[in-house]
């Protein structure tokens, strides 16, 4: 636990010379000031992650969680619960998958890795980093993750964020697998805005009426029975939580440490992402998100985070499909950075500057 409040407490937030620097250099780019939107955000971000004013976003790297959860007894996922394996398989054997195609189109190295996945799997291109082998418990009837395995989750998640340091990966994405893991992430998201509103519970993988309803009489009561809204982050996570949940927010949390870009996909990740926020501010500082969840609680996450969704696509894959698609959106604001003249560079005069309509 000291090595986990050491990495906690060294966490630094953005750079803020850096920033004003960057800020400088947008405002004198050939442009009306502020004409490039969010791409100009992202490039003055990431100088105050870096501390440079040129980025780039070329190495890059998604970190996929699998993990089965106990929830699932309650029938709250549409999905048989072997899927969580038969998928994570798939993606190792790069047969064509959602998120084997859209890394390969986006120039993304992926890393698979078994968390908590019931049964566990044996395959050379998954880690084996199984903490739970029956997966997570059922949190109806009992907390769903023993405190000490819930620390043991996010040094895993921290561990892969030095792996990307240590690499010379420029940014980092994270996904996840899962069956029911939209009712841990709700849960938790729920835990942290301290909201009992039941329209925050989504459909995940496709919920009929009547599942639906369980789904969030399920959450309900947990929230009451945890009286989650005056516990902890960490306490949070041992109740409610899932495995891949708890190894992501350790990836938030090493990001913010090594000083090294991270991007948040759907509604797990965004749950990783506030619990990483809950225990440390600054981690903020380092997140990008990608495109707008479908599901509900995803919008609240990342509001609470002052974010917003980068693009909206009416996604809901999960898998970590948003992060190469964002980390192609934020290679743009480097080279728009890094490239782009300044009213300098060409002699345009400062008086003709000034009718250049600003905003």
């Amino acid at each position: 636990m000291k090595e986990l409040e050491n990495i906690i407490n060294n966490i630094k937030g953005a750079d803020s010379n850096a920033v004003e620097k960057a800020q400088t250099r947008q405002d004198n780019l050939l442009k009306p000031k502020g004409s490039l939107g969010t791409l100009e955000k992202i490039s003055i971000k990431l100088a105050g992650i870096t501390g440079k004013i040129n980025n780039k976003a070329e190495k890059r790297i998604l970190f996929l969680f699998g993990a089965d959860n106990g929830i699932y007894e309650e029938g709250v996922a549409a999905s048989p619960q072997y899927f969580t394996k038969t998928l994570i398989l798939s993606y190792a054997d790069n047969i064509g998958t959602g998120i084997n195609t859209i890394t390969k189109s986006c120039n993304t190295d992926l890393k698979l890795i078994d968390m908590g996945i019931k049964g566990g799997v044996n395959h050379k291109n998954i880690d084996n980093r199984n903490l739970m082998i029956n997966g997570t418990n059922n949190f109806m009837k009992e907390k769903a993750i023993p405190m000490d395995i819930v620390i043991k989750a996010i040094k895993t998640g921290i561990e892969y964020a030095k792996y990307a340091y240590v690499n010379g990966y420029d940014i980092i994405g994270n996904g996840e697998i899962g069956m029911a893991n939209t009712t841990t992430a709700a849960a938790c998201i729920m835990a942290f805005i301290k909201s009992s509103d039941k329209k925050l519970v989504g459909r995940g993988a496709g919920l009929k009426d009547e599942q639906l309803e369980t789904k969030r009489n399920v959450i309900r009561h947990a929230l009451m029975d945890y009286d989650l809204f005056h516990k902890e982050p960490l306490e949070v996570l041992s109740c409610v939580g899932g495995l891949d949940i708890a190894a992501m927010t350790g990836l938030y949390l090493g990001a913010a440490y090594y000083r090294i870009p991270v991007v948040i996909d759907g509604l797990i990740s965004a749950a990783a992402a506030l619990a990483a926020y809950n225990i440390n501010e600054k981690t903020a500082d380092f997140m990008f998100t990608s495109h707008l969840s479908e599901e509900p609680a995803y919008m609240q996450a990342v509001q609470f985070l002052g974010l917003e969704p980068m693009i909206n696509l009416h996604m809901r894959l999960g898998e970590g499909s948003g992060c190469p698609i964002a980390m192609q959106i934020i290679q743009n604001a480097c080279d728009i950075m890094n490239n782009m003249q300044t009213f300098q560079d060409i002699n345009l005069e400062e008086e003709y500057r000034k009718d250049i309509k600003m905003s």
